[in-house]
């Protein structure tokens, strides 16, 4: 592992899936440092089906029981629905280094986290507000639209869309009893750590908000905080299929001009202070829109975006990975080696269909290994489903996620061009191209952190 001094102990890795498995084994990759690791895959089957017998808090009792018989010193988890928070309960209870338990809840609770925005760095805010309403109940009338609507703990990025009136507002919030108890599993033991951690006042997680919806280019901050600084690592650009709320890849580096870079880092110090995030990795999304030179932030995640380490790594040099082990055994990342950059522009290629009519052909073994052959730094995903999974997405996202690719260039035109070239290898059409002007309306789809509702087969479905 390339840190400065090798940590001690062993380390436990919760919920480590997808590109965390991926980074972190490439970052401890001979270093001989000894891990184990915990925690179901909440969107494959029949690994989700422990949902339904899921308890955080007894679970991280049951964790810190072993604890010292297996050597655990320290423990790490990015997984944004329950690893962050275990993660941060389990360290609280061993004294490890750790990002506190408070700050991990107020970063999730949407409502909480942009009432703090208010006070610190109201010039980053939008105007806001709690819908006065459960899940399922009738919408209150009067309210203003076009609104963007999201849930106060964001269990599915699949509930966060703008809508344009009282009408459409009612159908997205309209849920059957299957989906209601995945909610409620998914949010619930959130629910009971605010309200005892952040106060009888703290709004319910099982409730939606509104905000006032913003039209301009979308941008990641990714950083760190050690001993109570704050660490820029980078900016990443999120770049939407035209016409749409959908990711259609995330590229580095950044064309966002540094002095804006300076604003993002000085907004995310403020309020990352003001809610004592003192250790950890964080991921600060945000609008800016040049014509206005308005910066307005979307949400803090109080973890790694793993799915932006690798492009980190490609371009910076930089393992956000190695950062984050660093961090949990009380290290200063800046005593790490850095990598030499092999290239000079990364993106991650994500492609979707927009057309349930449309046939989506997955590539085939040889497909796949020309695509190893012509590009071995290249990393590709494919998520084949069933036809009821790919009707779950269009319905709740307005588009299927089948494929992503992380490729990497000399520069912006060598990166489309293999990019282009790569996606001709696999059949598929490259993350370049315009889309016909007849685009249904979606969501805002956070790629790290697909919905179960429309990915996981879950406990009585098809896989």
């Amino acid at each position: 592992m390339p840190h400065s001094s090798s940590p001690t102990g062993r380390t436990l890795l919760l919920f480590n899936h997808d590109w965390d498995a991926i980074g972190h084994a490439r970052a401890l990759r001979g270093s001989g440092h000894p891990v184990d690791e915990d925690g179901f895959d909440l969107f494959s089957f029949p690994s989700n089906v422990q949902l339904a017998f899921f308890d955080l808090e007894r679970w991280v009792d049951r964790l810190a029981r072993r604890a010292r018989s297996r050597g655990w010193t320290a423990v790490v988890s990015h997984h944004e629905q329950f690893g962050a928070l275990a993660a941060a309960l389990l360290a609280e209870r061993m004294g490890w280094p750790g990002t506190p338990v408070n700050a991990i809840l107020a970063c999730q609770h949407k409502f909480h986290a942009r009432q703090v925005l208010q006070q610190v760095a109201p010039e980053a805010n939008v105007p806001f507000t709690l819908l006065d309403a459960e899940y399922g109940d009738p919408v209150p009338a009067g309210l203003t639209y076009p609104a963007f609507v999201k849930p106060v703990k964001a269990a599915f990025s699949v509930l966060a869309r703008e809508v344009r009136s009282h009408e459409e507002l009612h159908r997205h919030t309209r849920f059957g009893a299957w989906e209601l108890w995945v909610i409620r599993r998914l949010v619930e033991p959130f629910e009971r750590l605010s309200r005892q951690r952040l106060g009888p006042g703290v709004s319910s997680a099982h409730r939606m908000m509104l905000e006032q919806p913003v039209h301009a280019a979308q941008y990641n901050l990714d950083g760190y905080v050690f001993e109570g600084r704050l660490h820029p690592v980078g900016v990443v650009d999120a770049i939407m299929y035209p016409g749409t709320q959908a990711f259609m890849r995330h590229q580095l580096p950044t064309r966002l001009p540094q002095a804006v870079q300076d604003r993002a880092a000085e907004v995310a110090r403020r309020f990352l202070t003001a809610v004592g995030f003192t250790n950890g990795l964080f991921n600060m999304e945000f609008f800016y829109d040049e014509a206005q030179d308005r910066l307005s932030v979307i949400e803090f995640n109080p973890r790694m975006a793993s799915q932006y380490s690798d492009l980190y790594l490609r371009v910076l040099g930089v393992d956000l990975h190695a950062i984050g082990l660093a961090l949990a055994h009380g290290q200063d990342p800046a005593g790490l080696p850095r990598a030499v950059p092999q290239a000079g522009a990364a993106a991650s290629f994500v492609y979707r269909q927009f057309d349930p009519n449309e046939a989506v052909v997955m590539p085939g073994k040889r497909q796949q290994q020309a695509f190893e052959n012509s590009f071995p730094d290249g990393l590709l995903f494919c998520y084949p489903k069933s036809a009821g999974s790919v009707a779950r997405d269009h319905k709740w996202l307005g588009s299927w996620r089948y494929g992503i690719v992380h490729l990497d260039g000399r520069d912006e035109a060598e990166l489309r061009q293999r990019c282009e070239q790569a996606s001709g290898l696999l059949g598929w059409p490259a993350p370049y191209a315009e889309l016909p002007v007849a685009v249904p309306a979606v969501v805002r789809e956070d790629v790290l952190h697909a919905s179960a509702l429309s990915v996981s087969p879950a406990i009585g479905t098809s896989p």
